[in-house]
């Protein structure tokens, strides 16, 4: 249940900064944000569950940037308006996603990863 409302509470976070971002910059459709928010939390909560213990806060947030860079990128490329400049919405957009993983990856080490820690 614990992992459950993690995921619930990272895709919120997800979209809601790409609402404020690619809406609100680059005019991208709710459906195109939802659709990716979506995409990127799922995937990216399974490595914030199998990579975040292993390598750290630091390493596993430049790896979120890199990943959600491609996610949105590849996906925007067939989702986004030909008049939206994808390459600096998504440069934009990953370092905000990466941002808002950070403390993300805090709520993660203090609620998941100790309470699933073998003594």
């Amino acid at each position: 249940m614990r992992h459950l409302f993690s995921l619930l509470i990272k895709a919120v976070l997800t979209i809601f900064l790409l609402f404020i971002i690619l809406g609100g910059f680059f005019g991208v459709s709710f459906a195109d944000i939802f659709l990716i928010g979506i995409v990127l939390s799922a995937l990216g909560y399974v490595g914030d569950v199998w990579i975040l213990p292993r390598v750290g806060n630091v390493v596993a947030t430049i790896a979120d940037f890199g990943f959600a860079l491609i996610v949105i990128w590849s996906m925007g490329f067939f989702l986004f308006d030909w008049d939206v400049p994808i390459l600096s919405s998504t440069i934009f957009s990953s370092l905000v996603i990466a941002l808002g993983e950070w403390f993300f990856h805090k709520y993660m080490k203090n609620t998941i990863q100790e309470r699933e820690a073998i003594p």
